[in-house]
């Protein structure tokens, strides 16, 4: 299928995990993609196995994602998926971690929307999702500044969408549940740390949340992104597609 064909898409986070899914899905798709991440090496391997363009950028920096942007050209498609969690009790929490949170969560978003919109606009086209989380739904507990940013994220989905409404541009978030990435990895790591329970009772922990009982896949989060990507979510906007087994309804 060539559904994108001509168009370039941009997927910041997308060496690994849930953005290498989206990517591929765009390029399966017909698209041109670029991928950021903060990992050289492990972009450029992703960039091989699935035939776009790596581009090392801190989605977190200004001057980075200026750069990529700028060696990229018109971007009619940005997959803002850079991000990160923390899972600590409220009173361990830090300045430092909050900060941190918002940083990669929802001020990368604001930054690589600000490069991309202009050109979006002036052609009358244009694909903007936000990767949320159903973090930015619903509370969890131990994960106080991340929800705090996915909720933040969801916010300004909605915001701009209404404020461009006419232009031609969509602005939508996909929101997953607990997904089979490196990220749940890291929270399946921290559950036995602090528990002491074996690694299948954390994730099948995590999974509970899921009313169908299993973790999300990559390539589930990936088909939404396209969906919204096609011409046929043209009406689609300001809108949070939740990826969860009817964990949120």
């Amino acid at each position: 299928m060539s559904t994108l064909a001509g168009r370039v898409a941009l997927v910041t986070g997308g060496g690994r995990g849930i953005g290498k899914a989206i990517a591929a899905e765009l390029a399966k798709s017909g698209a041109r993609v670029i991928i950021t991440g903060r990992d050289a090496a492990i972009l450029q391997r992703t960039a091989d196995d699935i035939g776009c363009v790596a581009r090392a950028a801190d989605a977190t920096s200004l001057d980075d994602m200026r750069s990529a942007f700028e060696a990229t050209g018109p971007v009619d498609i940005l997959v803002n998926n850079a991000g990160a969690a923390l899972s600590k009790s409220f009173p361990k929490h830090s300045i430092v971690d909050f900060d941190a949170m918002l940083a990669v969560n929802l001020t990368a978003a604001f930054w690589a929307t600000q490069l991309a919109l202009g050109g979006m606009t002036a052609r009358g086209w244009g694909r903007i999702v936000n990767i949320a989380s159903t973090a930015g739904l619903k509370g969890y507990a131990y994960t106080t500044a991340y929800c705090a940013a996915k909720h933040g994220l969801i916010g300004f989905t909605r915001a701009l969408a209404i404020e461009i409404a006419k232009s031609g541009v969509t602005v939508n978030a996909v929101c997953p549940g607990f997904t089979d990435t490196d990220l749940v990895s890291g929270a399946v790591a921290t559950i036995t740390r602090q528990t002491g329970k074996s690694e299948a009772d954390a994730r099948a922990a995590l999974a509970s949340f899921n009313p169908q009982g299993r973790l999300i896949e990559p390539s589930e989060v990936a088909a939404a992104v396209a969906f919204l990507c096609g011409a046929g979510a043209a009406s689609i906007t300001g809108q949070s597609l939740v990826v969860a087994g009817g964990e949120i309804m």
